[in-house]
């Protein structure tokens, strides 16, 4: 099954690339063959139907539905990143 994930940041350039190029290889890893959007945080609504999960690396204190969102700063500090990918794939293989 082919999961959509939404990868979001302010500008869709620098942070959401390093989350999106993690998300791809820990997908790859897991054998889940992925839809990858790279957008900014304020187009997420114009990408959402059919996501299974939203991953942003800017703060978002709002919901999209029933789609899952998860903070993807620790793709890009390193702390946590562990954690994240679990809760990534446990999210993915439901």
């Amino acid at each position: 099954m082919k999961r959509k994930i939404i990868v979001a940041c302010g500008g869709a350039v620098a942070t959401s690339t390093l989350a999106a190029e993690e998300i791809k290889e820990l997908c790859a890893d897991n054998g889940i063959t992925l839809d990858l959007i790279q957008c900014r945080v304020t187009e997420i609504e114009t990408y959402m139907d059919g996501a299974d999960l939203i991953c942003t690396t800017a703060r978002v204190d709002r919901q999209f539905g029933n789609i899952p969102v998860v903070h993807g700063m620790p793709f890009v500090s390193g702390v946590g990143i562990d954690t994240l990918k679990e809760k990534i794939l446990a999210l993915l293989q439901e």
